[in-house]
């Protein structure tokens, strides 16, 4: 701080007053300083080197040999001195973005599997209901009372259906049991991990606005006034800033945590997925084998009933009552 604000009264003493604002904002908009800047350079070397581009020792030594280098030195000095003071608050605002970010996708990403789930579980259960449907209305056409043939047909093919309905019934319960609750247990702890953040950020805003209250007071002029107001500014910052940085740390230490749990969280979920989807599949093959030895006729192949379907359906365009006009 001692070289810095060595390097400011260098740069402003040549201009008999110091700006009431930051130095940045003095630098743009003092207008003594736009004219002087907008003047005739003196010495200037045929190739300049940018200030930011030297070394801090070299900056150093090329800023004494120059006519114009004090506002040059001193706009080195305070850049280097502000990016030295900003780096470790980027990087910590850079962790940080980067683990909410991390589980704001797993946020999103556990509700849609929930919602996706949610609709698998729907269809299945529509899906049998209604072959269900569609077995009972067979039942009740006049057709089956005077084919008894047909009737032992779509007898065996409405105790398959409704034994497949049972069956996806069970599958259903078990994963919403073992995955769509789950899944909606842990889309449950976001809000209290959002609630966190937004606590955090919050704190921030303070810390901010009492940061900016101590600097405004440091780069006033020493007087016993301000350097009282420094001291109280200093006192209301401290538990603050202590207040911040625990916030901070928690969730830096506990967001990579809580991400890395999911998998451990979600296997077994997904293990009991499997295991559901393997006995509805071994029971709709036991089923579905039974009812085809019930009521297929072996020996034709797929080509024959076709034919032996088409056959059927020219005999009934055949008829008179079904020509065309």
């Amino acid at each position: 701080m001692e070289l810095v604000s060595a390097a400011r009264r260098c740069f402003l003493f040549p201009f008999s007053r110091p700006p009431k604002q930051s130095f940045l904002k003095a630098f743009l908009l003092d207008g003594d300083l736009q004219s002087w800047l907008g003047g005739e350079a003196r010495e200037v070397p045929d190739t300049p080197t940018r200030p930011l581009q030297r070394s801090f020792g070299s900056g150093l030594r090329w800023g004494t040999q120059s006519k114009y280098s004090p506002a040059l030195l001193a706009l080195n000095l305070l850049l280097l001195d502000g990016m030295a003071k900003a780096q470790p608050k980027f990087q910590v605002e850079r962790d940080f973005e980067r683990e909410y970010g991390k589980l704001q996708q797993l946020e999103d990403q556990t509700k849609k599997l929930q919602k996706d789930m949610k609709k698998s579980t729907d269809a299945d259960l529509a899906m049998s209901k209604s072959a269900v449907k569609i077995s009972s209305d067979l039942l009740s056409n006049p057709l089956c009372e005077q084919e008894p043939g047909f009737l032992e047909m779509v007898t065996a093919f409405d105790t398959a259906m409704k034994r497949m309905d049972s069956f996806n019934q069970e599958k259903v319960n078990q994963i919403q049991k073992t995955v769509i609750e789950p899944l909606k247990k842990f889309s449950s702890v976001f809000p209290s991990l959002n609630m966190a953040v937004k606590r955090r950020e919050q704190t921030l805003q303070d810390y901010k606005r009492l940061q900016s209250k101590v600097e405004k007071y440091e780069e006033k002029e020493r007087t016993g006034p301000v350097l009282a107001k420094l001291h109280q500014a200093r006192e209301e910052l401290r538990p603050v800033k202590e207040d911040f940085e625990a916030k901070n740390k928690q969730l830096l230490e506990e967001m990579p945590k809580f991400y890395s749990s999911r998998i451990d969280y979600f296997k077994p979920s997904f293990e009991s997925l499997v295991r559901a989807q393997v006995v509805y599949y071994t029971e709709m093959h036991k089923i579905f084998g039974d009812l085809t030895a019930q009521i297929d006729r072996p020996g034709l192949s797929d080509e024959q009933r076709e034919r032996e379907n088409d056959a059927k359906l020219s005999e009934l365009r055949a008829l008179s009552i079904v020509a065309d006009d």
